[in-house]
């Protein structure tokens, strides 16, 4: 018994770390994951090109959706193992989900392989793949945010104390993504810093909300850069342009939206400094069976 799923990456609308209330929006970079059953209890997983990184992630995804549904698959938990298998197009510790990605697609591909995928709320199995990122400490809010977004698509606002949908909204907009060539680690972030800039976070919220979502992006991205000491350079060069720019999670990327023509201008811009810079467009199909 196999499956495959592939998730979509996502960018940010407001960083959740503020205040617990997030916003993020999928783009089009897949993770895929492919899961084999196996009869010996074991869970293993490796990760396509990168044989030194940390699984804790996926193979507690496997583990977790194993424990849950095995027995509503008609099968005995104890003895179901899962040998996992992750590809990506999204960079590590980028700030575009790569970890709510591969969450997702494991859970689903876990899911299919049990053959209940299309029996399992969507939202749940998305939880199921949060708590596997608190489990495994790759997160410190919990990332439902960009969870919710990878595996439903569009935007969405949540509360990621609860874990509760606010709000979702499909979205057709351009992304442009800057990915510099350093990494960082959702899970090092300056916390406290970024609780001091509560208000701004909450007035984030109360413009994503109200659907105005590219606004709710500039003062995000203006606000986390000081918090989390990234430039603001990449956000000047997007602007007045774009129709919104922010940094992504807590980077080094940034995104920007907005029409294609807009976009392929400030790429020009974008592409004067080190790293990456791909035109993408949104999704909104979120996590599906491969």
């Amino acid at each position: 018994m196999d499956g495959r799923a592939v998730a979509p990456a996502a960018g940010t609308v407001l960083n959740a770390l503020a205040t617990g209330t997030g916003s993020a929006f999928a783009i089009d970079l897949e993770t895929t994951a492919t899961v084999e059953l196996t009869s010996d209890g074991r869970v293993d997983a490796e990760i396509a090109g990168q044989p030194d990184a940390d699984t804790t992630l996926v193979e507690r995804c496997a583990t977790l959706t194993i424990a849950e549904h095995a027995a509503p698959a008609g099968l005995n938990e104890s003895t179901v193992g899962a040998q996992v298998r992750t590809e990506s197009e999204v960079p590590m510790a980028s700030g575009l989900k790569s970890s709510s990605a591969a969450a997702n697609a494991t859970v689903l591909a876990t899911l299919d392989a049990l053959e209940i995928a299309d029996a399992v709320d969507r939202i749940d199995a998305c939880r199921l793949g949060v708590r596997a990122a608190r489990d495994a400490g790759v997160t410190v809010t919990g990332a439902f945010d960009d969870a919710s977004a990878s595996m439903l698509g569009g935007v969405t606002v949540t509360d990621n104390a609860t874990d509760e949908l606010l709000a979702r909204e499909e979205v057709d907009w351009h992304a442009l993504v800057y990915t510099p060539p350093e990494q960082s680690f959702s899970a090092d972030a300056d916390v406290s810093a970024c609780e001091r800039i509560a208000p701004m976070a909450d007035l984030v919220a109360e413009l994503a909300l109200d659907g105005r979502y590219g606004e709710a992006m500039t003062v995000n991205g203006f606000a986390f850069c000081s918090a989390l000491e990234f430039s603001t350079g990449p956000m000047i060069d997007a602007l007045p342009d774009a129709a919104g720019v922010s940094l992504s999670g807590t980077g080094p990327s940034y995104v920007a939206v907005g029409d294609q023509s807009t976009l392929e201008t400030v790429r020009d811009r974008w592409n004067e400094r080190d790293g990456t810079t791909r035109l993408l467009r949104t999704r909104t199909d979120g996590t599906e069976l491969a």
